[in-house]
């Protein structure tokens, strides 16, 4: 291994510390930031110079990702007149690692005048930001990753990643869900994947392999190669899914059945197949043939009888994966 390859897994071994140590120092501060931003009826003003300002911006935009109004205003222009987009019922989050009022005072001075609540994502627990702002995030790091110990390295992946903790944090109190991110994404790639239903992928009508459960052997082989859905379902009196038999549990008959062309579907069916709901989503889908290593799932309607049948390959051709 190279020198320089050495040197660089030292500083992402430093950097995973830095972020390590956050979660130790997590204290009530943390709960009262959230609550806070909960509670809130304008927006989060986000803010920060130079490396916590980029950071800031990253902030920015994952608080609107999941549903939280948030923009990044730059300390410099809010002096030249940027000021004007704050409100009183807006919440102040800085994201400073010195600590310094520097640009940020007549900011600071803004939201006191308004009575704007300020909370500061740290480096320094002792500074003058620290010493205005309402709660305090320690982000503080032993020493920076760069060798010399100057560029913010360590230090803007901490604020990061505290950024993250808080917004995540705020997405579980607040129940957001797929379907709520979809509607805020819906041209990315993100979004239209969950907001496709299974419904619109499945096979239904005669597309659907269903079979008796007297059928023979000789007709469920023919049905599952004419429908080329590698399997065949059957149905219960009520009409909700009762049975499946799959291309591999046929090469299992044949490997151990000599005369397997006597059997009938109720003798070799799988008697539980796993479900999905027609009007559930495409994700859902993927995730259940994932965890159960299968790749095709029957689809039910609300009351649980049979409609169709989904296929991995439908999942892959839609490019949504």
């Amino acid at each position: 291994m190279t020198e320089l390859r050495k040197y660089a897994q030292e500083v992402i071994r430093s950097e995973a510390a830095a972020v390590e140590a956050l979660a130790e120092r997590l204290d009530e501060s943390f709960e009262r930031a959230v609550d806070a931003i909960l509670e809130c009826k304008g927006r989060v003003i986000v803010a920060g110079m130079g490396k916590s300002g980029l950071i800031g911006k990253k902030i920015a935009a994952t608080f609107n990702s999941t549903g939280i109004a948030s923009f990044f205003l730059h300390p410099a222009e809010a002096l030249h007149g940027d000021l004007g987009l704050m409100r009183s019922d807006d919440i102040l989050l800085l994201v400073s690692k010195s600590g310094r009022m520097g640009e940020s005072a007549m900011l600071v001075s803004a939201a006191r005048r308004l009575g704007v609540a300020m909370i500061l994502l740290g480096g320094s627990m002792t500074s003058e930001l620290a010493n205005r702002a309402d709660i305090i995030l320690d982000c503080s790091v032993d020493r920076e990753a760069c060798p010399n110990n100057l560029v913010p390295t360590s230090s803007s992946t901490a604020a990061l990643v505290m950024g993250d903790a808080l917004a995540l944090a705020l997405l579980k109190a607040r129940r957001f869900g797929p379907d709520d991110f979809a509607d805020l994404h819906p041209g990315g790639f993100l979004g239209q994947r969950l907001l496709v239903r299974v419904s619109e992928l499945h096979h239904t009508g005669e597309a659907l392999p269903l079979i008796e459960p007297q059928a023979s052997m000789k007709e469920m082989i023919l049905k599952m190669t004419s429908c080329r859905l590698g399997c065949v379902l059957m149905k219960d009196k009520h009409g909700c899914p009762a049975g499946i038999f799959t291309d591999g549990d046929l090469r299992r008959v044949v490997e151990k059945q000599a005369d397997f062309f006597s059997l009938t579907a109720s003798e070799v069916m799988q008697t539980t197949p796993k479900t999905i709901a027609a009007d559930a989503l495409l994700d859902a889908a993927l995730a259940i043939m994932e965890n159960h290593a299968i790749t095709q799932l029957a689809t039910v309607d609300e009351s649980g009888r049979l409609i169709g049948i989904i296929h991995l390959h439908d999942i892959l051709k839609s490019k949504l994966v």
